[in-house]
């Protein structure tokens, strides 16, 4: 049975697509942006979170581990990378939650049933189901699996993709999806690769064809302050998008914000996160109006 490892399901979302939707967070991604907000979502295997302020130092974990990896002290526990199986034993005995698991394998029809008691709500507010990440295109097969079994059942699909993906996977997804959420960071394939880890030639490519494709395409920009939101960047994609066949799509613009901080503390990373400026409302005003220039509408969110 095909599984993929899946990191949350959020229901009852409003900003991922028309509607009210159940979004799902495939995990792991082909991207490292220096800014992302979802880190747990990078890695693709699973990992614990701990939130010290919220242990108890009852000890209960350390009993639990069946690989004796897990130690206490006054300031919390200790988790012995080198022992520790990742079970997520502790995780189901802690009473407060300081512990949890980031990441779990289910199965199409296990995901189809938490979809399926939301369906009242689709009904209602044309909304549907969005497959997201960390990039749900590297778990094509369990994602093409999910898309058909939505079609089958009249439910409105969404992905959210960076598309950094081989072309015909991604056209495979697009004739199985009513529409694309397209996250495009920055147009400098240099720059793109230094905050992100690769260049974007594949992700452009695959943006325009899409676009030949007539697919359903809304852009999604994460707006970084001193990255991506100066008028260079800004006037070099509103000029890609107008270039491109058929309907000029929507761009949705989201600032950068710090949020994320807390998520890299409990995952152990706290010297992997990176501040950076969240733009202003003066940012955020003149890049609608560049991408008005360009007979774009944009919006701040979506």
């Amino acid at each position: 049975m095909s599984e993929a490892l899946i990191f949350d399901i959020k229901r009852y979302a409003i900003n991922d697509g028309p509607g009210i939707r159940v979004v799902v967070f495939f995990k792991g991604c082909n991207l490292h942006c220096a800014w992302c907000h979802n880190p747990e979502s990078i890695s693709a295997r699973p990992e614990k979170m701990y939130a010290p302020a919220r242990c108890i130092r009852c000890g209960t974990c350390v009993g639990a581990c069946p690989e004796t990896a897990i130690t206490l002290s006054v300031k919390g526990i200790t988790t012995d990378s080198g022992l520790c199986t990742l079970c997520g034993r502790c995780a189901e005995v802690c009473p407060t939650k300081a512990i949890e698991m980031s990441g779990k394998w289910m199965s199409v029809p296990e995901i189809m049933e938490i979809i399926e008691k939301e369906r009242i709500f689709f009904d209602q507010s044309g909304g549907g189901v969005t497959f997201s990440g960390g990039e749900p295109l590297i778990h094509s097969k369990v994602l093409i699996e999910l898309l058909d079994e939505c079609g089958k059942r009249g439910i409105h699909r969404a992905v959210d993709t960076a598309g950094n993906i081989n072309t015909p996977v991604l056209m495979e997804v697009a004739s199985r999806t009513d529409l694309f959420l397209f996250d495009l960071k920055m147009m400098d394939a240099g720059q793109h690769e230094y905050w992100t880890g690769t260049g974007n030639d594949k992700i452009l490519h695959n943006l325009k064809a899409l676009s030949d494709s007539g697919a359903h395409i809304i852009i999604r920009i994460p707006l970084v302050g001193g990255v991506n939101d100066h008028e260079e960047n800004i006037r070099q994609t509103a000029e890609f998008l107008a270039s491109l066949p058929g309907n000029r799509p929507e761009v949705h613009l989201l600032p950068y914000h710090a949020i994320a901080q807390h998520k890299y503390a409990k995952l152990g990373k706290q010297d992997e996160f990176a501040d950076f400026e969240e733009p202003g409302a003066a940012s955020l005003e003149k890049s609608i109006r560049l991408f008005a220039e360009y007979g774009i509408r944009a919006q701040v969110g979506g």
